[in-house]
């Protein structure tokens, strides 16, 4: 009998150790933007940010923040003008692209940019109460900004951009 017992108690342990090994993550999402192109979410929920700091400014129209690399290079800026109650959110970049994909791990958008080519940045504008500065904001300890056919520019989600933000809002 007690045999019985010791074999049945090691078949269950040996049957839950499958359920115990991490499963692989989910396949990318595909986001359809305006134009009907689908483009390839990628899952970041597990991505390091990228090493640096954000800085805040006040600015005569509203405030800026900005990603510093370590080497005090900017990265991402995210600025909000309070006279058209807008948020600008722009990127270095070397050709004109049609969207500026945003990834949270609430929200992932795929949102028009346009690209000045005598700063060679890459910008997009969203109205103070879009739904995903909020996901922006409450994001979990990071958040992406990325181009189809380029690495994402994963950064960690400091309390600089949520008063960028809320400086449109007020």
């Amino acid at each position: 009998m007690r045999f019985f017992l010791a074999a049945a108690f090691a078949l269950a342990a040996a049957s839950s150790l499958p359920a115990q090994t991490p499963t692989p993550t989910a396949p990318p999402q595909t986001v359809t933007p305006p134009t009907g192109t689908a483009v390839a979410t990628p899952d970041l929920t597990y991505a390091l940010p990228i090493a640096g700091n954000w800085t805040f400014a006040a600015t005569p129209d509203g405030s800026a923040a900005t990603f510093l690399s370590p080497a005090a290079m900017p990265q991402l800026a995210i600025r909000c003008s309070r006279a058209t109650r807008r948020v600008s959110i722009s990127r270095a970049g070397t050709v004109a692209v049609p969207f500026l994909n945003l990834w949270t791990s609430t929200l992932t958008r795929s949102v028009p940019a346009s690209f000045d080519p005598a700063t060679a940045r890459i910008t997009i504008q969203l109205a103070a109460n879009d739904p995903l500065l909020d996901a922006l904001a409450f994001t979990r300890g990071r958040f992406a900004v990325y181009v189809s056919g380029s690495p994402a520019l994963v950064l960690p989600a400091w309390p600089e951009v949520i008063r960028v933000i809320e400086d449109c809002r007020s």
